[in-house]
């Protein structure tokens, strides 16, 4: 059955904006779970600092080829298919990790947990789309808002069982079996786009592959930020400000609480504002947050310029993927796998860029690059004022 073919919905939408909450937590969790495991797993499989770096890159490759591979798959079978099978892979690829012995065999674990994290992305940002549709205001940036709550809470069941000797096979296989269960479990709560979402487009001109190019381009400088602050900020507290580590993780600290309280608020600015004002004024916020991490070497002021930028990233990713995911309800998950996917790389591509220039020039000197990208993000904000590229 086609996307054209398409089902009633068998769920109202506060049921389905749950169950996709759900989903985004739920992936957020899995992540998190792999992430905080990183240190056993490397230890386990007697793999260097340098080849687990080339093991990640291959994860993050198999998660953008899982991007590719499901937005025409969304298209094609439906959201209320894709999503929970993407999510019951995710669960079954979590077992592999704890169980891998060389570094051959944590490769392939990889791929397989890259392909799936990358499908459940795309499909349950597409379903996002949906749901919103449903709403007269925006709450897209909720759902990603989630992602940041469930691995938060992956982080806190990670050092719990990492502290009561709990072995990795058995913490990731239990984080397997919850992915597996709660994906089936809510799937029936997952809704399809209408028929009259779809009559409605006929009439309409395909995207121009321009305009999806220009989304995917803000998304790549957005999420090129976001990934430095992940990878760079703590170390910019020791190396740069020569604090302690302990003191040096409040940086992250401050990025993170900041960009997962600003997507909770950014729903409700973005209904009065609109996406482009968002997406806009928020890459200002974040230009102005990091050149303030960049000049000034106090440890506070820092931490308010890392907080800053963060708020300034909250709102801007969400506002493109639902863009996106708007342009054509008949191939909304393509579209948005392309979106998604530049984003992906810029994730990955980020921290990597710095770290070359790095060795070129300070670190924080390093960090002309997510703001001059933050500046064009903030010139090129008003495609998203386009006719194709909001909801109809």
């Amino acid at each position: 059955m086609t996307s054209t073919d398409l089902r009633p919905q068998t769920a109202p939408p506060r049921a389905a904006r749950i169950a996709t909450w759900t989903y985004f937590g739920l992936n957020g969790f899995a992540v998190g779970m792999w992430v905080v495991h990183i240190p056993n797993i490397e230890h386990a499989t007697g793999i260097t600092h340098s080849t687990l770096g080339l093991l990640l890159l291959v994860l993050g490759g198999a998660a953008f080829a899982g991007m590719q591979v499901a937005g025409p798959l969304v298209d094609r079978l439906g959201q209320r298919r894709l999503v929970p099978a993407a999510g019951v892979l995710l669960g079954l690829a979590l077992f592999g990790p704890g169980f891998a012995q060389t570094w051959w065999s944590l490769g392939l674990t990889l791929i397989a947990l890259g392909f799936a994290n990358g499908s459940i992305d795309v499909g349950m940002n597409a379903q996002a789309v949906v749901v919103e549709r449903g709403y007269p205001r925006p709450i897209m940036a909720a759902f990603h808002a989630m992602w940041s709550i469930g691995g938060a809470f992956a982080a806190l069941i990670g050092a719990a069982t990492l502290r009561a000797g709990v072995p990795t096979p058995v913490t990731l296989g239990a984080a397997g079996v919850i992915c597996v269960v709660v994906s089936l479990a809510v799937s029936r709560f997952l809704i399809e786009a209408t028929a009259e979402e779809h009559e409605e487009q006929e009439d309409r001109a395909k995207p121009p592959a321009k305009l999806v190019w220009a989304l995917g381009g803000l998304a790549f400088g957005l999420m090129l930020a976001e990934g430095v602050a992940n990878d760079w900020a703590a170390l910019q507290f020791r190396d740069i400000l020569g604090t302690s580590v302990s003191t040096a993780a409040y940086a992250y600290g401050a990025f993170a609480v900041a960009m997962t309280v600003g997507r909770f608020l950014t729903d409700r600015v973005a209904a009065v504002v609109g996406p482009a004002a968002i997406v806009r004024y928020g890459a200002a916020m974040a230009a102005i947050g990091l050149t303030i991490v960049i000049v000034v070497p106090w440890v506070p002021v820092s931490l308010f310029g890392w907080a800053l930028f963060g708020l300034g990233l909250a709102g801007g990713v969400p506002q493109l993927f639902t863009a996106a995911g708007n342009l054509d309800p008949r191939a909304a998950g393509a579209l948005m796998a392309r979106v998604v996917g530049l984003g992906y790389v810029g994730l990955l591509a980020g921290p990597a860029l710095v770290g070359g220039l790095a060795h070129w020039m300070p670190l924080n000197f390093a960090f002309i690059l997510p703001v001059v990208l933050c500046v064009l993000t903030f010139l090129g904000a008003p495609v998203l004022r386009s006719r194709s590229s909001v909801r109809s």
